[in-house]
């Protein structure tokens, strides 16, 4: 009983927020549909079930992971970035976050999945499967090394990265990945205005724009201080970046 009464307000806390979520411009009139909400659910119970046996999360209750994994992950639909997209990569994607439920909400669009442990990419591609996901595909693979892939390389309108890193990190994984005209977005507690500061150096050699566009989005996460970090691609990357495995962590630019 204890188990069905959280999945309920679980559920009434993401239908607050897919209800909060489609009032934004842009947002596809399919987040509100019925079927929608209950496979985000179904995502959910996937990645719980799963989480027994190997670490993906640490958030377990149901109301929590509601917020702070399936209303999160959707924080940038809507945005022109996103709507204008058509080839996505979510650089390490954990449990597959933001990925499988922008995947879920965009089905027209493609998304590669990636990440450096192949525990995490063996069960995203296992969920892809159960909730027919025709439009992801899942690559076990370092974010230094994919970067220097020609294959990938500035080959993706839109580059996603949740918590992963700092900032000057992840332009670093993301942006050798995106064409010109492309973005990044980067999902960010608050505060985090040191780090826009501190990437100045970073989007000057990756071939970024100056600037750093920061989106709230208090009303699908009321109390959380979340922000999205928007960074436009103007310039090819050149080819010394990203540099080899663990140096971005180590030295960031």
């Amino acid at each position: 009983m204890k188990n069905r009464e959280t999945d309920t307000r679980a559920k009434l806390i993401l239908d607050k927020g897919l209800l909060e979520l489609a009032k934004r411009k842009g947002v596809p009139g399919t987040v509100l549909d019925p079927g929608f909400a209950e496979v985000m659910m179904e995502f959910m119970s996937l990645v719980l079930e799963r989480n027994e046996i190997i670490n993906l999360t640490s958030i377990t209750e149901p109301e929590e992971f509601v917020s702070l994994h399936l209303l999160d992950s959707l924080a940038c639909a809507g945005l022109p970035e996103t709507e204008l997209s058509s080839d996505i990569i979510d650089v390490g994607s954990g449990a597959g976050f933001p990925g499988i439920p922008l995947a879920l909400l965009y089905p027209e669009k493609r998304f590669l999945l990636t990440d450096s442990l192949n525990k995490r990419t063996e069960f995203i591609r296992y969920a892809a499967k159960e909730l027919d996901l025709k439009n992801v595909e899942v690559k076990h693979i370092r974010a230094e090394k994919i970067g220097r892939e020609f294959k990938y390389r500035e080959s993706f309108d839109l580059s996603l990265c949740r918590a992963v890193g700092s900032l000057p990190v992840v332009l670093e994984y993301c942006m050798p990945l995106v064409r010109v005209g492309g973005s990044g977005i980067f999902y960010k507690t608050i505060p985090a205005k040191g780090e826009i500061e501190d990437s100045l150096l970073a989007r000057e050699l990756l071939g970024c724009s100056k600037e750093v566009r920061v989106e709230t989005y208090k009303d699908i996460l009321p109390g959380r201080g979340h922000a999205l970090y928007i960074v436009e691609k103007s310039r090819h990357t050149p080819d010394q970046y990203p540099r080899r495995e663990g140096i971005p962590q180590k030295v960031p630019l």
